[in-house]
């Protein structure tokens, strides 16, 4: 098997998704270097983080916090282009694994009761053939085994990509277009929210007025990237 390997990676060498050079054999998706070097955002260290900062004034979020800090044209970005638009569920999957392994000393986060991933909407993940926040939550949900809420926060409303828009466009786009479908389930209850990546904020804070429609419900929101505004 091993020699077979060998060969098929003469003919179809691994790459690193992030930085192209050919990965090692016990290195999967990402090489060892660029784990370690990719720049991290450490927000869970801090409850007045930059992050959560972006917030302030608008959603009263509990604990904000993203793995990656996103440059365009870097490293990170290349790691979002494979997950997004190469279909690459199983790196999504493997990211939040190692965040969550990241933030196993948060007990307020491992002790959580659901993580809800933000939702598609059902063209948009037909198109796609998947929900990215959905494979990076999964990875989280497993290494913590904690449930995914998956039918419960629901996109009522195809909306146009985020990615060009300026930051009042961006709210304007994605107003009233989430649906709590049966908010007692999530009474009293920590949840975490999950996102692909945050730039203005505008997807979680319309997230944020449909899940707070469940008394008692406490937001935590956990992204895979942060995205600075003018990055």
């Amino acid at each position: 098997m091993g020699i077979f390997r060998d060969f098929l990676s003469l003919i179809y060498p691994r790459n690193c998704i992030a930085c192209k050079n050919l990965l090692f054999k016990h290195e999967e998706f990402i090489c060892n270097h660029c784990y370690l070097t990719l720049a991290k955002s450490d927000f869970h260290l801090s409850n007045d983080n930059e992050l959560a900062k972006v917030f302030y004034g608008r959603v009263p979020i509990n604990i904000v916090g993203s793995y990656y800090l996103f440059e365009k044209s870097g490293k990170v970005q290349q790691i979002l282009h494979s997950i997004k638009y190469n279909g690459n569920k199983a790196l999504a999957k493997q990211i939040g694994q190692w965040y969550a392994q990241s933030l196993q000393q948060h007990p307020e986060l491992c002790g959580a009761d659901l993580i809800i991933p933000v939702p598609l909407h059902p063209k948009k993940q037909k198109q796609r053939g998947f929900n990215q926040s959905e494979a990076f939550a999964l990875g989280i949900s497993e290494t913590w085994n904690i449930p995914l809420s998956l039918e419960n926060l629901i996109r009522t409303e195809h909306s146009s990509t985020q990615t060009k828009k300026r930051k009042f466009e961006r709210w304007e786009n994605v107003q009233d277009i989430f649906e709590l479908k049966k908010p007692e389930l999530l009474e009293n209850k920590s949840v975490i929210l999950v996102d692909d990546v945050i730039t203005t904020g505008a997807t979680i804070d319309a997230c944020y007025q449909a899940l707070n429609k469940a008394q008692g419900i406490k937001i935590n929101v956990l992204s895979l990237a942060y995205a600075k505004k003018g990055t």
